[in-house]
């Protein structure tokens, strides 16, 4: 099988890393990503001219890429810099706007920012569970840790609407937003709804939720490889200059192995991120997507562990950005259900 990148991708992989090299640095990163509005609105207008939104989205829906390796790619770009621009909830809007077939130009142009509400505090995963009612044109609930929210100017709303689930459209001017930044950087919002002026945008919408969410774990795993790699160079070149008894302690061979070892869990992740990539929007997307987000879970946790063991003390400062990309890989798997929720629905599947 040939694993390399079509012209295109290449092109915006190329630009991506160009452009987030040279203007996202991680001191900007970790000044912008802890602060409100935890991103860097005129970064995000240089990323929408770059063309990454429209990567997201199919052909169709005027976009042009939307499959899962464009998706891929995107992230993965993203996750080595640590980039906290919204981009998980227009990519999961996107994919809910195109099972709807609704215009996405104003998602695409990043005229107007997206962020999807579907988990709520008694109901993370089980729409089935959740409390947020659709009535007479208007909702009322409350979905909780909706990323991107806080900078968002109108959310899709998952909402009971008689026996089914349905999304909703709901301006951020008619929902209580409370937007708050996570502990690895960027934002998230709560989001309460009181008789909120509602929009239907699909009925039935269950395949349409599960496509978007299948899609954004392709996304989040895709990024942890991408910063697992760049960690994983980080160790490696610390290992070359760090010496101990006389020599860089990068001689020494148990600490080579444990390099080596971390190197292996990268390949395996990026293996098994290729797989759900190319399963997106298949029948079987969804077993594939938690088969990637457990094995992701379980070697991010490995890396990161590794890498701030055989730097040290230096690796748990604020001011070393290995201490940043740790954090980022391991709060990974708690976005969009953890190794233990994912292992539970491939032993289901």
């Amino acid at each position: 099988m040939n694993f390399d990148l079509t012209e295109d991708r290449q092109m915006l992989q190329d630009s991506l890393r160009r452009y987030l090299g040279d203007k996202y640095p991680v001191e900007h990163r970790n000044k912008v990503a802890y602060a409100e509005p935890f991103h860097d609105p005129s970064k995000w207008d240089e990323l929408v001219e770059l063309g990454a939104l429209y990567a997201l989205a199919g052909e169709d829906a005027g976009g042009m890429g939307g499959t899962g390796f464009d998706i891929s790619v995107v992230f993965e770009e993203l996750g080595r810099t640590l980039c906290p621009e919204p981009v998980l909830g227009a990519l999961m809007a996107s994919r809910i706007l195109s099972a709807a077939g609704a215009d996405q130009e104003a998602l695409l142009s990043g005229a107007t920012k997206y962020a999807v509400g579907l988990g709520e505090l008694d109901a993370p995963y089980d729409l089935s569970q959740m409390t947020t009612e659709a009535k007479g044109g208007k909702l009322s609930g409350r979905k909780s840790i909706v990323y991107g929210g806080q900078a968002a100017d109108g959310f899709l709303i998952a909402a009971k609407d008689g026996g089914s689930v349905s999304v909703y459209s709901v301006k951020a001017e008619d929902a209580s937003v409370t937007g708050y930044g996570m502990m690895d950087g960027g934002g998230a919002a709560e989001v309460v709804l009181e008789d909120a002026p509602a929009e239907l945008v699909l009925k039935d919408a269950d395949a349409a939720i599960q496509d978007a969410i299948n899609a954004g774990i392709v996304a989040l795993c895709s990024e942890a490889v991408g910063a697992m790699e760049v960690l994983h160079k980080m160790t490696v070149e610390y290992l070359g200059q760090r010496k101990q008894f006389g020599r860089p302690i990068g001689t020494f061979q148990v600490l080579q192995h444990r390099a080596v070892d971390m190197l292996t869990e990268i390949v395996q992740a990026r293996s098994i991120v290729i797989k759900a990539a190319s399963e997106l929007g298949g029948a079987d997307a969804s077993r594939y997507c938690s088969m990637a987000k457990n094995l992701i879970g379980r070697a991010g946790r490995q890396v990161a562990e590794e890498a701030i063991q055989m730097h040290g003390g230096i690796a748990m400062t604020w001011e070393y950005p290995g201490s940043h990309y740790a954090k980022r890989i391991i709060m990974i798997d708690a976005q969009l259900g953890d190794t233990d929720y994912h292992l539970m629905q491939v032993a289901a599947a």
